[in-house]
């Protein structure tokens, strides 16, 4: 009979063993560690209070002392916890940090401020981003730090520019919560923006006055845009502009859909293939150049000073594109890289990847939900296993056939790496992107991106026109390619939205294969199972009510049905999108009942005449939904705009209950004060049969 006393010591043993066998390969569990204490701030119900933060501190310094003290056995597992800890404190540090005033109101009236970013909208409209905000008849405390307008209309009196200050009668609005219960949450992404307000204007823009040179790198900017969508032309140029410094809106929505159908839309993000691109095309440059000098090449540390010549530059790059999260985040990896060759350590591992990482995390902890940060490492982190695997197994190429055999590889394992979180993001996958992208990178990476440093190099002397030629046509090439393949029959495959715990499960399986030494690693290979098991069987909302009340959608046996064929444009396309169906709000509004004998379902009342209906609408639903704020009768769930901002969006699910985006959402800072929500129990009993009065 086995002794209990000594199976417990062998198997603390093996445990010790296993733990010391992960010596030199710690930092990526540290990396992994920090992203959970990350993620676990952000899915707390409520903000943690100034003594719960007190204690995860002491937590985390008590982890610490226990780690060294156990350095010799359970010390690595003690470290992992203080440092989650960690994560959590600097997140929450973080949210303060940030807090800016947002409205609490709608707002009409003047709208003053100074031009800090110019792009487009997801309608196709030009956007402002002004700081320096002046509202009517609101003190400066009050006031957004920053607030968005989109340019409605003909606008003939302003030519936008950063750094201009502008003036113009507009809508402002608090920034919406998540279009459903558990979606993508704008208030959460806006609150670190410090974005207090956004809106539109439908009169003219006026200048209050001229650009006074504040700004004097996003002007340097939108001219180096300007410049290459006048030289180059077309949506070439727009292109152009988008890859150089990071200015899409000479892209047109046409161009945009066939970019994201064939999997090419991460060519226009300034992220690790452009920033890699050309760190890597100044680095061989200046190293190529100066090996042709014998005495240099023999005596001096030449790959060392190619290395402190190209980080300069992509230090560069960074400022000139906007620094946004995803070309900071490809900045760092490029510095770690570049700083591994200055002290002669091997560049591309696994360690270079996880300090990319934290810096990341620590500096931008939001960025851990976000799609850029998820996509970059993961096809990072991808490459660097496969690429350390191959090392020594591959065969010799000649120079020119090796570059470009890489660059098809890169694209086909970031391709593999990123497509279930491109999918979970954005409800679609390109079927024919690994041939789009083999088609595209190598010309992006062999042609456009050096001939645009060659421009960048040339243009002081007015010698650039034929390294923006040829940009032009390696441009050209990549539109043609993905017009083509998007043009080809099931090019776009529409994939239903997953819940909220499928990509953390599989993340954190395939890290756990990635990052374990020793055959205990295919245990991460159970979660990354499960992950996928998951979104397969994720049932979809049977009820779905806008926070605005303006739409409702229904699960039917032929697909989602939306109550109304226009409006609340952008929440029918993401219900739709999360659905898995195409983005067709006319086509989901046929497949809406009009039986009028229905007398228990969902009412939606719009339009003329609604509030003549109400009483009747009360008396034959179990909930009425409507766009304004009508007079209803006691004892009826009358769904107004001012109920649901109590509640945010409305979700039934399959099985009756009833999710509110505020209940999801939690008791966040970002998340704006409402009222008491109303009983909203009778909405179990909707039918699967919508009623609709306009």
């Amino acid at each position: 009979m086995t002794d209990p006393t000594a199976l417990m010591g062998v198997m603390r043993t093996r445990l010790i063993w296993a733990l010391q066998s992960q010596r030199g390969h710690r930092l990526p569990f540290v990396a992994v560690a920090f992203g959970v204490g990350v993620g676990a701030y952000f899915s707390l119900p409520v903000e943690p209070s100034a003594r719960v933060l007190l204690a995860i501190a002491l937590a985390a310094l008590a982890a610490f002392a226990v780690g060294y003290w156990l350095r010799e056995t359970f010390g690595g597992v003690a470290v992992v916890l203080g440092v989650a800890c960690l994560g959590l404190l600097i997140a929450a540090l973080r949210t303060h940090s940030v807090a800016a005033p947002v409205l609490t109101f709608r707002y009409y009236g003047a709208i003053e401020g100074r031009i800090v970013k110019i792009d487009r909208s997801a309608s196709d409209k030009m956007r402002l981003t002004l700081d320096r905000v002046r509202l009517a008849n609101m003190s400066p405390g009050r006031t957004p730090k920053y607030v968005r307008v989109s340019l409605h209309g003909a606008q003939p009196y302003l030519a936008p520019a950063p750094g201009q200050r502008v003036m113009m009668t507009g809508h402002l609005s608090p920034p919406n919560g998540p279009t459903e219960p558990g979606g993508f949450d704008f208030q959460r992404h806006a609150w670190f923006q410090s974005m207090g307000g956004v809106g539109y204007t439908r009169t003219p823009a006026l200048l209050a006055a001229p650009d006074p040179g504040e700004l004097w790198l996003q002007s340097l900017r939108a001219r180096i845009a300007a410049g290459l969508a006048d030289r180059i032309g077309g949506q070439a140029g727009g292109v152009a502009a988008a890859v150089a410094v990071g200015d899409r809106a000479g892209i047109d929505a046409p161009t945009m859909e066939d970019l994201r159908a064939s999997n090419l839309a991460h060519l226009l993000a300034i992220s690790g293939l452009h920033m890699g691109l050309l760190a890597g095309f100044v680095f061989m440059s200046v190293r190529g150049g100066l090996a042709m000098i014998s005495p240099l090449a023999l005596r001096y540390p030449i790959k060392k000073w190619a290395a402190l010549v190209a980080l300069p530059a992509a230090a560069f790059y960074l400022a000139l594109s906007g620094g946004s999260v995803a070309t900071q985040r490809a900045f760092i990896q490029v510095a770690v890289m570049l700083a591994a060759i200055l002290c002669d350590r091997r560049a591309l591992t696994l360690r270079s990847v996880a300090i990319a990482a934290l810096i990341v995390l620590a500096w931008r902890p939001e960025a851990l939900l976000g799609p850029g940060f998820q996509m970059s490492f993961a096809a990072t982190t991808a490459m660097v296993v496969i690429f350390s695997a191959m090392r020594g197994h591959t065969p010799r190429l000649p120079m020119g056939v090796a570059q470009v055999s890489a660059v098809l590889m890169s694209s086909i394992i970031a391709g593999a790496a990123t497509a279930p979180i491109s999918a979970a993001h954005f409800n679609q996958i390109g079927q024919y992107g690994v041939l789009a992208n083999l088609l595209s990178v190598p010309m992006m990476g062999t042609i456009v991106m050096p001939l645009m440093v060659v421009a960048a190099v040339l243009s002081p002397f007015g010698l650039e026109g034929v390294a923006l030629w040829g940009m032009a046509l390696g441009l050209d090439w990549i539109l043609w390619v993905s017009a083509f393949v998007a043009g080809l029959d099931g090019a776009l495959r529409l994939i239903p939205a997953p819940s909220n715990v499928v990509l953390p499960l599989l993340c954190l399986g395939c890290l756990w294969c990635i990052a374990w030494q020793g055959r205990a690693r295919w245990i991460g290979v159970v979660p990354a199972i499960t992950a996928f098991a998951l979104w397969s069987s994720t049932p979809r909302p049977m009820v779905l009510i806008s926070a605005s009340g303006n739409l409702v959608g229904v699960q039917t046996s032929q697909g989602r049905a939306l109550s109304k064929p226009r409006g609340d444009g952008f929440v029918a396309q993401n219900w739709l999108a999360a659905d898995g169906l195409p983005k067709d709000q006319e086509q989901a509004a046929a497949r809406w009942s009009m039986d009028a004998e229905t007398d228990h379902g969902l009412l939606h009342l719009y339009g003329r005449g609604a509030q003549d209906r109400v009483a009747q609408a009360c008396r034959r639903s179990h909930a009425v939904v409507a766009n304004k704020d009508y007079d209803a009768p006691e004892g009826c769930l009358f769904l107004s705009p001012t109920v649901l901002r109590s509640t945010g969006a409305i979700a039934v699910t399959q099985d009756g209950r009833v999710i509110t985006s505020r209940q999801t959402q939690g008791n966040r800072p970002w998340v704006p004060r409402a009222g008491q929500a109303p009983d909203l129990a009778p909405l179990q009993y909707v039918r699967m049969s919508p009623t609709s009065r306009p």
